[in-house]
């Protein structure tokens, strides 16, 4: 299963370098106007950091080992808490919320959307990142050669991770869940094709990766790849109060 130091070093690899170039590419926040970020379960702060440089960033992260692990390159805060934090923000303090892989492992992620939305400001976007049940059955079938994990994906049977029990959930509970105050402005794929192939050192190579971005950013926006991608990204916004 692996520890978080090894997810860690997982992530300045080829495939997680791929994973942040598509959220930056697909979040396109201008660099230009400073504006107020949250970044709740913000891991190793990557994100936090990235944007950091230009706006205001508060990143949301209760586990000890990995925000030890973080990325401190750019001036952002740091919040050690989890969601008790959420209730102490006021209405509409942020311009954009991040949530990018959290709810898969928390039990009351009803109640965390809404407090996201409630803090976003209106006309603002919060962003969710989510693992996609049929990505994670073409992963386990082709690139993990396990079609017995594949077909307990599609019994939905819950995964085991070194973050506990992974439950995987839909897009449209997410839509339904935030409808009241936040619609779906974009959604998008994320790895349709990156995370199938075993040929790791390929991966390594630069023009391979620069042409496999390419082609993983114009599937992303390609409903049929979306529903295979290993991970959705849906972006919602906030309904204006008047």
């Amino acid at each position: 299963m692996g520890t978080i130091k090894d997810y860690r070093n997982m992530v300045e690899q080829p495939w997680g370098k791929m994973f942040y170039d598509m959220i930056y590419e697909q979040l396109n926040i201008p660099s230009d106007k400073r504006i107020r970020i949250l970044d709740f379960g913000a891991g190793f702060c990557i994100t936090a950091d990235h944007y950091a440089g230009d706006h205001e960033v508060v990143a949301v992260e209760p586990n000890e080992e990995m925000y030890s692990l973080r990325v401190e390159e750019s001036d952002y805060t740091l919040i050690t808490q989890g969601p008790d934090y959420l209730k102490t923000v006021p209405d509409n303090s942020f311009d954009i919320a991040l949530c990018h892989n959290v709810l898969e492992y928390v039990e009351n992620r009803e109640e965390i959307l809404k407090q996201l939305a409630r803090v976003v400001k209106p006309e603002g976007l919060l962003s969710v990142i989510k693992h996609n049940l049929f990505g994670r059955v073409m992963g386990s079938a082709v690139l993990g050669d396990d079609p017995k994990a594949a077909m307990d994906l599609l019994n939905e049977v819950s995964e085991d991770s070194m973050f506990g029990s992974r439950s995987v959930y839909s897009n449209e509970f997410l839509i339904d869940t935030l409808s009241h105050e936040m619609i779906l402005s974009d959604s998008y794929g994320i790895r349709a094709f990156f995370g199938l192939s075993s040929n790791n050192e390929i991966k390594y190579k630069n023009e391979w990766y620069q042409s496999m971005l390419a082609l993983e950013i114009k599937a992303s926006t390609i409903d049929e790849f979306k529903k295979i991608a290993f991970f959705n990204h849906l972006i919602f916004k906030k309904k204006d109060a008047t």
